[in-house]
Protein backbone atom coordinates (compact mmCIF):
# COMPACT_ATOMS: atom_id res chain seq x y z
CA UNK A 1 0.00 0.00 0.00
CA UNK A 2 0.95 3.52 -0.60
CA UNK A 3 0.74 6.35 1.89
CA UNK A 4 2.45 9.31 3.34
CA UNK A 5 4.53 7.13 5.28
CA UNK A 6 5.86 4.94 2.53
CA UNK A 7 9.37 4.20 2.57
CA UNK A 8 9.36 4.08 6.82
CA UNK A 9 10.57 1.46 8.70
CA UNK A 10 9.56 -0.90 10.02
CA UNK A 11 7.43 -0.96 7.38
CA UNK A 12 4.99 -3.18 8.02
CA UNK A 13 4.30 -1.23 11.19
CA UNK A 14 3.89 1.80 9.85
CA UNK A 15 1.78 0.04 6.70
CA UNK A 16 -0.90 -0.56 9.58
CA UNK A 17 -0.65 2.40 11.91
CA UNK A 18 -1.70 4.24 8.16
CA UNK A 19 -4.48 1.65 7.43
CA UNK A 20 -5.65 2.60 10.95
CA UNK A 21 -5.54 6.54 10.80
CA UNK A 22 -7.46 6.30 7.67
CA UNK A 23 -10.22 4.80 9.73
CA UNK A 24 -12.39 7.35 11.91
CA UNK A 25 -12.00 5.73 15.81
CA UNK A 26 -12.86 8.55 17.82
CA UNK A 27 -13.74 7.18 21.43
CA UNK A 28 -17.46 5.90 21.19
CA UNK A 29 -17.03 5.60 17.59
CA UNK A 30 -15.04 2.64 17.13
CA UNK A 31 -16.70 0.24 15.18
CA UNK A 32 -15.40 0.63 11.93
CA UNK A 33 -11.65 -0.15 13.47
CA UNK A 34 -12.83 -3.02 15.43
CA UNK A 35 -14.81 -4.50 11.97
CA UNK A 36 -11.12 -3.41 10.38
CA UNK A 37 -9.27 -5.61 12.67
CA UNK A 38 -11.10 -8.60 12.22
CA UNK A 39 -11.46 -8.53 8.68
CA UNK A 40 -7.74 -8.20 9.04
CA UNK A 41 -7.56 -11.59 11.61
CA UNK A 42 -9.60 -13.59 8.94
CA UNK A 43 -7.86 -12.49 5.93
CA UNK A 44 -4.53 -14.55 7.82
CA UNK A 45 -7.04 -17.29 9.10
CA UNK A 46 -6.50 -16.33 12.67
CA UNK A 47 -8.77 -16.73 15.23
CA UNK A 48 -10.70 -13.71 16.86
CA UNK A 49 -13.96 -13.10 18.63
CA UNK A 50 -15.34 -9.71 19.55
CA UNK A 51 -16.95 -9.03 22.83
CA UNK A 52 -20.21 -7.44 23.85
CA UNK A 53 -19.01 -4.09 23.33
CA UNK A 54 -16.76 -4.41 20.55
CA UNK A 55 -13.07 -5.87 22.05
CA UNK A 56 -11.05 -7.41 20.05
CA UNK A 57 -8.74 -10.58 21.05
CA UNK A 58 -6.36 -12.09 18.11
CA UNK A 59 -4.80 -15.44 18.97
CA UNK A 60 -1.35 -17.02 16.96
CA UNK A 61 0.83 -20.03 17.72
CA UNK A 62 3.82 -19.85 18.78
CA UNK A 63 6.35 -20.04 16.56
CA UNK A 64 8.93 -22.92 15.59
CA UNK A 65 10.51 -24.31 19.43
CA UNK A 66 8.31 -21.49 21.11
CA UNK A 67 5.13 -23.17 20.32
CA UNK A 68 4.69 -24.50 24.26
CA UNK A 69 5.59 -21.32 25.99
CA UNK A 70 2.92 -19.51 27.95
CA UNK A 71 0.81 -16.99 26.17
CA UNK A 72 2.22 -13.28 26.38
CA UNK A 73 -0.93 -10.89 25.78
CA UNK A 74 -0.03 -7.74 23.81
CA UNK A 75 -2.69 -5.03 24.27
CA UNK A 76 -3.57 -1.57 23.25
CA UNK A 77 -6.74 0.39 22.65
CA UNK A 78 -8.18 1.41 19.53
CA UNK A 79 -9.77 4.94 19.55
CA UNK A 80 -7.78 8.08 19.67
CA UNK A 81 -8.84 11.62 21.21
CA UNK A 82 -10.46 13.64 18.70
CA UNK A 83 -8.79 17.55 18.89
CA UNK A 84 -8.27 19.40 15.78
CA UNK A 85 -7.26 23.76 15.61
CA UNK A 86 -9.91 25.62 15.35
CA UNK A 87 -9.31 26.76 11.83
CA UNK A 88 -8.85 22.58 10.65
CA UNK A 89 -11.45 21.38 8.59
CA UNK A 90 -12.26 18.19 9.83
CA UNK A 91 -15.09 15.87 10.67
CA UNK A 92 -13.70 13.03 12.68
CA UNK A 93 -16.94 10.82 12.32
CA UNK A 94 -15.86 10.42 8.50
CA UNK A 95 -12.52 12.13 7.57
CA UNK A 96 -8.84 10.12 7.58
CA UNK A 97 -6.07 11.53 9.67
CA UNK A 98 -4.46 13.49 6.96
CA UNK A 99 -0.61 12.01 8.03
CA UNK A 100 2.60 14.48 7.59
CA UNK A 101 6.35 13.39 7.88
CA UNK A 102 8.31 16.23 9.38
CA UNK A 103 12.07 15.69 9.91
CA UNK A 104 12.13 12.64 12.05
CA UNK A 105 8.79 12.82 13.46
CA UNK A 106 4.72 12.10 12.30
CA UNK A 107 2.10 14.29 12.72
CA UNK A 108 -1.49 15.32 11.42
CA UNK A 109 -2.36 17.98 9.50
CA UNK A 110 -3.95 20.14 12.48
CA UNK A 111 -5.57 17.51 14.25
CA UNK A 112 -4.57 15.05 17.12
CA UNK A 113 -2.65 12.02 15.36
CA UNK A 114 -3.81 8.61 17.11
CA UNK A 115 -0.21 7.97 17.74
CA UNK A 116 -1.74 6.93 21.18
CA UNK A 117 -2.82 4.42 20.83
CA UNK A 118 -2.37 3.56 16.87
CA UNK A 119 1.24 2.75 17.34
CA UNK A 120 0.94 0.25 20.05
CA UNK A 121 -1.96 -1.50 17.81
CA UNK A 122 -0.31 -1.46 14.41
CA UNK A 123 2.60 -3.37 16.53
CA UNK A 124 0.72 -5.95 17.70
CA UNK A 125 -0.86 -6.24 14.24
CA UNK A 126 2.49 -6.23 12.45
CA UNK A 127 3.40 -8.82 14.98
CA UNK A 128 0.70 -10.89 13.92
CA UNK A 129 1.07 -10.43 10.21
CA UNK A 130 4.71 -11.41 10.40
CA UNK A 131 6.41 -14.67 9.31
CA UNK A 132 10.23 -14.28 10.68
CA UNK A 133 10.10 -12.72 14.24
CA UNK A 134 10.19 -15.32 16.61
CA UNK A 135 7.57 -15.70 19.48
CA UNK A 136 5.63 -17.24 22.04
CA UNK A 137 1.92 -17.99 21.88
CA UNK A 138 0.03 -14.71 21.35
CA UNK A 139 -2.86 -12.76 22.19
CA UNK A 140 -3.26 -9.61 21.49
CA UNK A 141 -6.16 -7.41 22.80
CA UNK A 142 -7.47 -4.41 20.95
CA UNK A 143 -9.86 -2.38 23.34
CA UNK A 144 -12.31 0.14 22.80
CA UNK A 145 -13.48 3.68 24.08
CA UNK A 146 -10.00 3.78 26.52
CA UNK A 147 -10.06 7.60 26.18
CA UNK A 148 -13.15 9.00 27.63
CA UNK A 149 -13.79 6.18 30.69
CA UNK A 150 -11.69 2.74 29.81
CA UNK A 151 -15.12 1.57 29.14
CA UNK A 152 -13.75 -1.33 26.71
CA UNK A 153 -11.44 -2.69 29.65
CA UNK A 154 -14.22 -2.50 32.41
CA UNK A 155 -16.37 -4.35 30.10
CA UNK A 156 -13.96 -7.69 30.13
CA UNK A 157 -14.74 -10.74 31.30
CA UNK A 158 -12.48 -13.37 32.71
CA UNK A 159 -13.23 -16.06 30.25
CA UNK A 160 -11.94 -13.89 27.51
CA UNK A 161 -8.53 -14.43 27.48
CA UNK A 162 -6.47 -16.51 29.15
CA UNK A 163 -2.31 -15.05 29.52
CA UNK A 164 -1.13 -14.45 32.62
CA UNK A 165 1.59 -12.02 31.08
CA UNK A 166 0.95 -8.86 29.45
CA UNK A 167 2.94 -6.29 27.25
CA UNK A 168 0.56 -2.98 27.13
CA UNK A 169 1.70 -0.81 24.37
CA UNK A 170 0.54 2.62 25.54
CA UNK A 171 2.97 4.20 27.28
CA UNK A 172 4.90 7.34 25.48
CA UNK A 173 8.25 7.10 26.57
CA UNK A 174 11.25 5.39 24.74
CA UNK A 175 14.05 4.07 27.01
CA UNK A 176 11.34 3.28 29.86
CA UNK A 177 9.47 0.79 31.28
CA UNK A 178 6.21 1.47 33.58
CA UNK A 179 4.74 -0.40 36.21
CA UNK A 180 2.17 1.75 37.68
CA UNK A 181 0.07 4.39 36.77
CA UNK A 182 -3.05 6.50 38.71
CA UNK A 183 -6.64 5.62 39.03
CA UNK A 184 -9.24 8.55 37.81
CA UNK A 185 -12.47 10.04 38.57
CA UNK A 186 -14.84 12.65 36.74
CA UNK A 187 -17.05 14.64 38.23
CA UNK A 188 -19.44 16.86 36.09
CA UNK A 189 -21.74 19.42 37.09
CA UNK A 190 -24.69 21.28 35.37
CA UNK A 191 -26.91 24.81 36.81
CA UNK A 192 -29.94 26.14 34.39
CA UNK A 193 -30.35 29.57 33.87
CA UNK A 194 -31.78 32.52 33.07
CA UNK A 195 -31.75 35.28 30.07
CA UNK A 196 -32.35 38.93 30.25
CA UNK A 197 -32.58 40.83 27.63
CA UNK A 198 -29.51 43.25 26.45
CA UNK A 199 -28.81 46.71 27.72
CA UNK A 200 -30.21 49.54 25.11
CA UNK A 201 -27.76 49.94 22.80
CA UNK A 202 -25.62 47.18 23.05
CA UNK A 203 -23.91 45.02 20.28
CA UNK A 204 -22.86 40.95 20.35
CA UNK A 205 -19.31 40.71 20.73
CA UNK A 206 -17.01 37.29 21.07
CA UNK A 207 -13.67 36.91 23.40
CA UNK A 208 -11.31 34.14 22.27
CA UNK A 209 -9.05 32.57 24.28
CA UNK A 210 -6.49 30.62 22.15
CA UNK A 211 -2.71 29.48 20.85
CA UNK A 212 -2.15 27.83 24.19
CA UNK A 213 -0.60 23.72 23.62
CA UNK A 214 -3.08 21.90 25.63
CA UNK A 215 -1.97 18.54 26.30
CA UNK A 216 -2.74 15.34 28.32
CA UNK A 217 -4.19 15.83 31.65
CA UNK A 218 -2.51 12.99 33.34
CA UNK A 219 0.92 13.08 31.42
CA UNK A 220 1.45 17.00 30.82
CA UNK A 221 -0.17 18.23 33.92
CA UNK A 222 2.56 18.98 35.92
CA UNK A 223 4.05 20.93 33.07
CA UNK A 224 2.94 24.66 33.53
CA UNK A 225 0.60 24.80 30.48
CA UNK A 226 -1.98 27.25 30.95
CA UNK A 227 -5.63 26.63 31.09
CA UNK A 228 -7.86 28.42 28.59
CA UNK A 229 -10.81 27.83 30.66
CA UNK A 230 -8.83 29.57 33.48
CA UNK A 231 -7.64 32.43 31.15
CA UNK A 232 -11.55 32.81 29.98
CA UNK A 233 -12.91 33.76 33.09
CA UNK A 234 -10.05 36.00 34.02
CA UNK A 235 -10.91 38.06 30.19
CA UNK A 236 -14.94 37.85 30.92
CA UNK A 237 -14.29 39.09 35.05
CA UNK A 238 -12.21 42.21 33.21
CA UNK A 239 -14.78 43.15 30.47
CA UNK A 240 -17.83 42.55 32.88
CA UNK A 241 -15.73 45.90 34.53
CA UNK A 242 -16.52 47.45 31.18
CA UNK A 243 -19.91 46.74 31.06
CA UNK A 244 -19.77 43.00 28.81
CA UNK A 245 -22.88 41.10 29.90
CA UNK A 246 -22.02 37.56 29.03
CA UNK A 247 -24.13 35.07 27.11
CA UNK A 248 -22.08 31.81 26.56
CA UNK A 249 -18.96 30.41 27.57
CA UNK A 250 -17.45 27.58 25.92
CA UNK A 251 -14.10 25.52 26.19
CA UNK A 252 -12.15 22.40 26.25
CA UNK A 253 -13.55 19.96 24.14
CA UNK A 254 -12.20 16.48 26.34
CA UNK A 255 -12.24 15.72 29.83
CA UNK A 256 -8.78 14.21 29.67
CA UNK A 257 -7.03 16.80 27.95
CA UNK A 258 -6.21 20.98 29.17
CA UNK A 259 -8.46 22.88 27.63
CA UNK A 260 -6.41 24.58 24.59
CA UNK A 261 -8.89 27.19 23.68
CA UNK A 262 -12.35 29.23 25.53
CA UNK A 263 -14.70 31.53 23.81
CA UNK A 264 -17.42 33.39 24.67
CA UNK A 265 -19.93 35.18 23.80
CA UNK A 266 -22.03 38.84 25.06
CA UNK A 267 -22.86 42.11 24.53
CA UNK A 268 -21.22 45.54 25.27
CA UNK A 269 -21.45 49.25 24.21
CA UNK A 270 -19.98 49.70 21.59
CA UNK A 271 -18.23 52.72 22.69
CA UNK A 272 -16.14 50.65 25.10
CA UNK A 273 -14.96 48.25 22.89
CA UNK A 274 -11.39 49.92 22.38
CA UNK A 275 -10.76 50.15 26.02
CA UNK A 276 -11.74 46.90 26.48
CA UNK A 277 -9.45 45.86 23.80
CA UNK A 278 -6.68 47.53 25.35
CA UNK A 279 -7.66 45.82 28.53
CA UNK A 280 -7.44 42.30 27.29
CA UNK A 281 -4.12 43.36 25.58
CA UNK A 282 -2.93 43.74 29.11
CA UNK A 283 -4.52 40.57 29.94
CA UNK A 284 -2.59 39.01 27.41
CA UNK A 285 0.79 39.94 28.32
CA UNK A 286 0.36 39.30 31.69
CA UNK A 287 -0.77 36.06 31.17
CA UNK A 288 2.30 34.93 29.04
CA UNK A 289 4.52 36.65 30.83
CA UNK A 290 3.34 34.20 33.88
CA UNK A 291 3.70 31.29 31.66
CA UNK A 292 6.46 32.05 29.77
CA UNK A 293 8.44 28.80 28.50
CA UNK A 294 5.92 26.20 30.09
CA UNK A 295 2.91 27.08 26.86
CA UNK A 296 2.74 28.87 23.87
CA UNK A 297 2.14 32.52 23.72
CA UNK A 298 -1.65 32.91 24.53
CA UNK A 299 -4.07 34.93 22.10
CA UNK A 300 -6.45 37.03 23.45
CA UNK A 301 -9.24 38.63 21.39
CA UNK A 302 -12.30 40.19 21.06
CA UNK A 303 -14.64 40.99 17.82
CA UNK A 304 -17.97 42.08 16.73
CA UNK A 305 -20.10 39.39 15.49
CA UNK A 306 -23.47 39.44 13.96
CA UNK A 307 -25.84 37.74 16.80
CA UNK A 308 -25.05 36.02 20.38
CA UNK A 309 -27.95 34.85 22.48
CA UNK A 310 -29.43 37.17 25.11
CA UNK A 311 -26.97 37.66 27.97
CA UNK A 312 -27.41 35.38 31.27
CA UNK A 313 -29.02 36.63 34.71
CA UNK A 314 -26.33 38.60 36.40
CA UNK A 315 -26.58 36.19 39.57
CA UNK A 316 -25.82 33.47 37.16
CA UNK A 317 -22.94 34.90 35.37
CA UNK A 318 -21.14 35.44 38.46
CA UNK A 319 -22.01 32.05 39.59
CA UNK A 320 -20.74 30.29 36.71
CA UNK A 321 -17.48 32.89 35.60
CA UNK A 322 -16.80 32.54 40.22
CA UNK A 323 -16.81 28.49 39.62
CA UNK A 324 -14.24 28.77 36.62
CA UNK A 325 -12.08 31.20 38.95
CA UNK A 326 -12.05 29.08 42.14
CA UNK A 327 -12.45 25.48 41.07
CA UNK A 328 -9.05 23.63 41.77
CA UNK A 329 -6.48 23.22 38.54
CA UNK A 330 -3.28 20.85 38.36
CA UNK A 331 -1.15 19.47 40.59
CA UNK A 332 -2.63 18.79 44.43
CA UNK A 333 -0.17 16.19 45.61
CA UNK A 334 3.27 15.44 44.70
CA UNK A 335 4.75 11.03 45.47
CA UNK A 336 6.32 10.69 48.41
CA UNK A 337 7.84 7.25 47.17
CA UNK A 338 8.69 8.16 43.46
CA UNK A 339 10.55 11.80 42.92
CA UNK A 340 8.88 13.61 40.28
CA UNK A 341 6.01 11.38 39.92
CA UNK A 342 2.56 13.84 40.59
CA UNK A 343 0.59 11.86 43.16
CA UNK A 344 -2.65 13.76 43.11
CA UNK A 345 -4.28 16.10 40.46
CA UNK A 346 -7.51 17.69 38.97
CA UNK A 347 -8.18 19.01 35.52
CA UNK A 348 -10.83 21.56 34.91
CA UNK A 349 -11.84 20.50 31.41
CA UNK A 350 -14.98 21.72 29.78
CA UNK A 351 -17.51 24.36 30.00
CA UNK A 352 -20.26 24.66 27.63
CA UNK A 353 -23.09 26.69 27.40
CA UNK A 354 -26.45 25.49 25.81
CA UNK A 355 -30.13 27.38 25.78
CA UNK A 356 -30.83 27.61 29.37
CA UNK A 357 -27.71 25.12 30.74
CA UNK A 358 -24.45 25.61 31.53
CA UNK A 359 -22.38 22.51 32.01
CA UNK A 360 -18.85 21.50 33.43
CA UNK A 361 -16.71 18.37 33.21
CA UNK A 362 -13.56 17.40 35.28
CA UNK A 363 -11.37 14.79 35.87
CA UNK A 364 -9.34 13.51 38.84
CA UNK A 365 -6.45 11.43 39.28
CA UNK A 366 -4.31 9.85 42.11
CA UNK A 367 -2.06 7.01 42.39
CA UNK A 368 -4.11 6.49 46.12
CA UNK A 369 -7.45 5.82 46.03
CA UNK A 370 -8.07 8.06 49.29
CA UNK A 371 -6.51 11.07 47.51
CA UNK A 372 -8.15 10.56 44.34
CA UNK A 373 -11.62 10.56 46.41
CA UNK A 374 -10.83 13.48 48.01
CA UNK A 375 -9.95 15.48 44.86
CA UNK A 376 -13.42 14.56 43.64
CA UNK A 377 -14.91 15.91 46.94
CA UNK A 378 -12.64 19.07 46.08
CA UNK A 379 -13.98 19.84 43.19
CA UNK A 380 -17.86 18.66 44.25
CA UNK A 381 -17.76 21.23 46.95
CA UNK A 382 -16.21 23.95 44.72
CA UNK A 383 -19.02 23.20 42.16
CA UNK A 384 -22.03 23.12 45.43
CA UNK A 385 -20.80 26.38 46.61
CA UNK A 386 -21.50 27.44 43.14
CA UNK A 387 -25.02 26.71 42.89
CA UNK A 388 -24.41 23.29 40.52
CA UNK A 389 -25.57 20.09 40.33
CA UNK A 390 -22.88 17.78 40.71
CA UNK A 391 -22.63 14.04 39.39
CA UNK A 392 -19.66 11.87 39.84
CA UNK A 393 -18.73 8.70 38.10
CA UNK A 394 -17.37 5.88 39.78
CA UNK A 395 -13.84 6.42 38.65
CA UNK A 396 -11.41 3.29 38.07
CA UNK A 397 -8.36 1.54 39.60
CA UNK A 398 -4.87 2.21 39.80
CA UNK A 399 -2.11 -0.34 39.19
CA UNK A 400 0.06 -0.32 42.02
CA UNK A 401 3.83 -1.12 41.07
CA UNK A 402 5.36 -4.76 41.59
CA UNK A 403 8.69 -4.37 41.16
CA UNK A 404 9.08 -7.63 41.55
CA UNK A 405 7.25 -8.88 38.44
CA UNK A 406 9.35 -11.39 36.71
CA UNK A 407 8.71 -10.53 33.12
CA UNK A 408 10.36 -7.12 34.25
CA UNK A 409 13.02 -8.44 35.32
CA UNK A 410 13.51 -10.17 32.16
CA UNK A 411 12.64 -6.80 29.67
CA UNK A 412 15.44 -5.30 31.98
CA UNK A 413 17.68 -7.55 31.03
CA UNK A 414 16.57 -7.62 27.27
CA UNK A 415 16.83 -3.10 27.44
CA UNK A 416 20.82 -3.70 28.62
CA UNK A 417 21.07 -6.56 25.98
CA UNK A 418 19.76 -4.47 23.46
CA UNK A 419 20.71 -0.99 23.95
CA UNK A 420 23.83 -1.05 26.80
CA UNK A 421 21.79 -0.17 29.76
CA UNK A 422 18.91 -1.13 31.40
CA UNK A 423 15.54 1.10 31.11
CA UNK A 424 14.21 3.74 34.02
CA UNK A 425 11.21 2.07 35.66
CA UNK A 426 8.65 4.58 36.08
CA UNK A 427 4.96 4.86 37.02
CA UNK A 428 2.88 7.34 35.10
CA UNK A 429 0.60 10.01 36.16
CA UNK A 430 -2.48 8.93 33.66
CA UNK A 431 -5.20 6.21 33.61
CA UNK A 432 -3.47 2.74 31.62
CA UNK A 433 -5.60 -0.11 31.57
CA UNK A 434 -3.40 -2.31 33.48
CA UNK A 435 -4.84 -1.41 36.43
CA UNK A 436 -8.69 -2.34 35.64
CA UNK A 437 -7.23 -5.94 33.56
CA UNK A 438 -5.50 -6.46 36.52
CA UNK A 439 -8.51 -6.36 38.73
CA UNK A 440 -10.30 -8.94 36.55
CA UNK A 441 -7.64 -10.74 35.81
CA UNK A 442 -6.04 -11.66 39.22
CA UNK A 443 -1.97 -12.36 39.03
CA UNK A 444 -1.44 -10.81 35.77
CA UNK A 445 2.01 -9.70 35.28
CA UNK A 446 2.30 -6.28 33.39
CA UNK A 447 4.81 -3.70 32.33
CA UNK A 448 4.16 -1.23 30.03
CA UNK A 449 5.89 0.68 27.27
CA UNK A 450 5.86 2.47 23.96
CA UNK A 451 7.74 4.96 21.58
CA UNK A 452 8.22 8.39 22.20
CA UNK A 453 5.12 10.47 21.83
CA UNK A 454 4.55 14.05 22.36
CA UNK A 455 1.84 16.66 23.16
CA UNK A 456 -0.55 13.68 23.00
CA UNK A 457 -4.45 14.20 23.25
CA UNK A 458 -3.39 17.47 21.43
CA UNK A 459 -3.45 18.56 17.94
CA UNK A 460 0.64 19.51 18.67
CA UNK A 461 0.58 15.04 18.99
CA UNK A 462 3.92 13.61 17.08
CA UNK A 463 5.35 10.33 17.03
CA UNK A 464 9.29 10.16 17.17
CA UNK A 465 10.13 7.76 13.84
CA UNK A 466 13.53 6.73 15.51
CA UNK A 467 12.10 5.51 18.89
CA UNK A 468 9.28 3.61 16.86
CA UNK A 469 12.28 1.80 15.42
CA UNK A 470 14.09 1.11 18.46
CA UNK A 471 10.14 0.44 20.34
CA UNK A 472 9.76 -2.54 17.54
CA UNK A 473 13.42 -3.57 17.71
CA UNK A 474 13.08 -3.82 21.36
CA UNK A 475 9.62 -5.67 21.60
CA UNK A 476 10.87 -8.11 18.61
CA UNK A 477 14.03 -9.19 20.86
CA UNK A 478 11.92 -9.09 23.97
CA UNK A 479 9.26 -11.36 22.92
CA UNK A 480 11.26 -14.41 22.26
CA UNK A 481 12.88 -14.49 25.59
CA UNK A 482 9.41 -14.25 27.85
Amino acid sequence: MTHALSGLEPQLLWDHFAALAAIPRGSKNEAAATAHVVAFAARLGLPAKVDSVGNVLITKPGTKGLETKPPVLLQGHLDMVCEKNSGTVHDFTKDPIRLVVAGDEVKADGTTLGADNGIGCAAALALLESKDIPHPPLECLFTIDEETGLTGANALTSDFLSATRMLNLDTEEEGAIYVGCAGGLDTMASTAVTRVAPAAGASPYRISVTGLRGGHSGCDIHEGRVNALKVLARAVSEAETFGFAPATLDGGSKRNAIAREGFASGWLDAIREADLRAALGKLEADVRSESGRFDNPVHIGIERVETAPNPLAAGDAKRIVGFIHAAPHGVLGWSPDIPGLVQTSTNLAIVETKDAEVSFATSQRSSVDSAKKDAGRQMATAMMLAGLAVKQGDGYPGWKPNISSPILAVAKGVHAEVFGHEPEVKAIHAGLECGIIGEKFPGMDTISFGPTIRNAHSPDECVSIPSVQNFWKYLTVLLPKM
